[in-house]
C-alpha cells in the first residue's frame, strides 16, 4: 500500500515537472524594438516553441541552424511557430541582428533584454527549449546535441493534434 502511494506520488510529481505549467508572462522586444508579451504570443498561437539562446552560445547557434533547415516542413506539417528568444545582455545585444541576418533564420526572433523570461523559467544556462500548447508549457528541454531537432519534432507531433 505504501509503495503504491509513493509510486503514484512520484508519477504525479514527474507529470508536474514535465509540463502543464503556465507560461511566464514577461515583456520581450522584437528586433525592431517593439514590445510584445509572452502572453500575447501564446494567445495568438495554439502551438509554439520557445527556445532561449545567445549569440555567444555555440550549442544554441547549432540548434537554431538545425531547426532552420527543417522549419518550413514543421510549419506545413503542424502549424507550429518557433520563437528564438535571445538572452544577450547590453554588451552583446548588438550582435543579434547581424547574426540573424547572416544566418537567414526564418523563425521569430525576440529579445529578453533583462533575462526576465530566463528567470521565469528558472534556468541558468542555454539553450533551453519549451513547447507551449494553449498557453501551458507541455515540454521542456535543456541543451543541444546533433539530432535533437528530430526528438523535438516528435514532441511537436505529439502536441499538434
Amino acid at each position: 500500500m505504501i509503495i503504491k502511494n509513493i509510486t503514484g506520488l512520484l508519477f504525479f510529481i514527474g507529470t508536474l515537472s514535465q509540463g502543464q505549467a503556465p507560461l511566464p508572462n514577461v515583456t520581450l522586444k522584437t528586433l525592431s524594438g517593439q514590445s510584445v508579451t509572452t502572453q500575447k504570443i501564446a494567445k495568438n498561437n495554439d502551438l509554439l516553441i520557445i527556445s532561449l539562446w545567445a549569440t555567444w552560445c555555440v550549442p544554441c547557434k547549432n540548434e537554431l541552424d538545425a531547426v532552420a533547415e527543417v522549419y518550413d516542413d514543421w510549419i506545413s506539417d503542424t502549424g507550429v511557430i518557433y520563437y528564438a528568444i535571445s538572452i544577450d545582455d547590453a554588451r552583446t545585444s548588438n550582435r543579434i541582428k547581424p547574426m540573424v541576418n547572416g544566418k537567414g533564420w526564418k523563425f521569430e526572433i525576440l529579445i529578453d533584454q533583462n533575462s526576465d523570461l530566463k528567470r521565469g523559467f528558472g534556468v541558468s544556462t542555454v539553450p533551453y527549449t519549451v513547447i507551449v500548447k494553449n498557453e501551458k508549457i507541455v515540454y521542456k528541454h535543456m541543451g543541444y546535441s546533433p539530432g535533437y531537432e528530430e526528438e523535438l519534432y516528435q514532441q511537436i507531433l505529439n502536441y499538434s493534434n
